[in-house]
């Protein structure tokens, strides 16, 4: 079945980086278009990025623009956000996903908090 792991949050400072992963199983990655999601406390959950098959990308989030950027190894099956200049409002969890034959497909979330 499909899997998608994140993993890479904790505990930052502001100015600070983090680098969150998502290993995916379960489905031809090499193929699938991957999303890095956010849900901020009290907040929607947002679309912050994706990344095609060939490793083109797109940042939708203003709020991240020039801060954080994905990439993705396909031989690992691995999908990545690399989070730089980390503010306290970027805390919230994270979330890996992927939409396949129509079906949205998530990881479990993973925690980041920025605190000094």
């Amino acid at each position: 079945q499909v899997q998608l792991v994140e993993a890479g949050g904790g505990l930052v400072q502001p100015g600070g980086s983090l680098r969150l992963s998502c290993t995916a199983s379960g489905f031809t990655f090499g193929s699938a278009v991957m999303r890095w999601y956010r849900q901020r406390p009290g907040k929607e959950r947002e679309l912050l990025a994706e990344v095609w098959h060939d490793g083109g990308a797109f940042i939708y989030a203003d709020s991240v623009k020039g801060r954080f950027s994905i990439f993705r190894r396909n031989a690992e099956k691995t999908v990545y956000l690399q989070m730089n200049n980390l503010k306290p409002d970027d805390a919230g969890v994270y979330y890996c996903n992927t939409i396949l034959n129509t079906l949205d497909y998530w990881g479990q979330g993973t925690q980041v908090t920025v605190s000094s």
